[in-house]
């Protein structure tokens, strides 16, 4: 049951458990980076206008590079 729970879909694209609890946080975090940044251009438009763009395009290729 652990194994199923904690380490089957780590070791599902090559990584331990600490590598991807790592990969997955420093993900979220840039979630929420480009969460405040299309939150702030949303109200001052001349405000970030790529940088939420930018941050998921980077995050989408970091992700179709690994593996299933």
């Amino acid at each position: 049951m652990i194994d199923r729970v904690f380490l089957s879909h780590p070791a599902s694209v090559d990584e331990t458990y600490g590598e991807h609890a790592r990969f997955a946080a420093g993900f979220s975090l840039q979630l929420f980076a480009a969460a405040g940044a299309a939150l702030v251009h949303a109200v001052i438009p001349c405000l970030f206008e790529k940088t939420a763009s930018r941050i998921i395009a980077r995050l989408y290729a970091r992700t179709c590079n690994r593996g299933a």
